[in-house]
């Protein structure tokens, strides 16, 4: 892909760069696809993305990225800072060269993208059983980037930024739904790391909520008794057993389905079909 291409020239001078592992680069994807012209725009939302992954793995104390040694944990915490910062300086540098409306609508995200990961902070600190809060927070943290790489790619195309920026947001609220779906189901060796870790961080997700929404009294005091615990196996099979029991696994994936149906209904008149598949595949990860 063109784009990843243009984000090593930006920042391939520095060491500490050229060890990151990336990733698949959805964000960039999707706006190529989109607008196959806009390859510098991909570049810049990239960078943006590998900025606040560079920032968000020492809050979290993240020892591994995509099954390599993290920044962080290679370099230390102040380097990891200090190259997302020239990451975000640099893309945002470069965005000053687009169109205003463009420029906004990308700087904008990034806003949010930091008032989420300081509420996702917040939330950890005790147990959080309040859906709203948790729906706003993932928008803002994991949404609102590819919400404003779609609707900007719309843009630079002549196209109705507001139909893609539907499909943006609704792809986004899917993607980490699920993915905090996966982090339940799947076995350690698929997640590269233990499964209901992120309950053990202070994160409770969408599954949860539901859960703790049906469950009895007594059930209710003992889900809060496990919440930032190491888990024995016996704790999770008890975990998993209620989420069967209570369809919170099926409740979340059902949500995050009915959001994928109307990101592809926003779009449908434009006929593309490489959005509508990676929308499928947003749901189909937790086969």
């Amino acid at each position: 892909m063109r784009f990843f291409d243009i984000l090593d020239e930006m920042f391939n001078e520095f060491e500490e760069y050229r060890d990151i592992q990336k990733g698949k680069g959805i964000r960039g994807k999707l706006i190529t696809i989109i607008n196959p012209e806009a390859q510098k725009l991909a570049a810049v939302v990239e960078a943006i993305h590998l900025a606040s992954l560079l920032h968000d793995d020492v809050i979290d104390e993240a020892d591994m990225r995509r099954g390599v040694k993290s920044i962080n944990a290679k370099y230390g915490d102040f380097t990891a800072i200090m190259l997302g910062d020239i990451i975000y300086s640099r893309a945002f540098y470069e965005l000053t060269s687009f169109d205003e409306k463009i420029a906004k609508l990308v700087s904008n995200a990034v806003y949010l993208l930091s008032q989420g990961e300081l509420e996702d902070v917040k939330l950890s600190k005790e147990i959080n059983l309040n859906k709203e809060k948790y729906m706003q927070m993932i928008y803002k943290k994991t949404a609102s980037l590819i919400e404003a790489a779609c609707g900007a790619a719309a843009i630079s195309k002549g196209l109705d930024e507001r139909d893609f920026m539907v499909y943006g947001k609704n792809i986004g609220l899917a993607f980490q739904i699920v993915d905090d779906v996966l982090d339940i189901i799947q076995d350690e060796k698929t997640l590269g790391k233990p499964s209901m870790h992120d309950f053990y961080e202070g994160k409770t997700t969408l599954p949860y909520i539901l859960l703790f929404e049906k469950m009895d009294f007594e059930e209710k005091n003992k889900l809060k008794s496990l919440y930032k615990k190491r888990l024995s196996f016996e704790e999770k099979k008890w975990i998993k057993n209620k989420m069967k029991e209570y369809k919170a696994i099926e409740e979340s994936l059902n949500i995050a389905n009915a959001l994928i149906k109307e990101a592809k209904e926003a779009i449908e008149k434009y006929n593309i079909p490489q959005l509508l598949e990676i929308a499928d595949k947003v749901i189909s990860r937790n086969s």
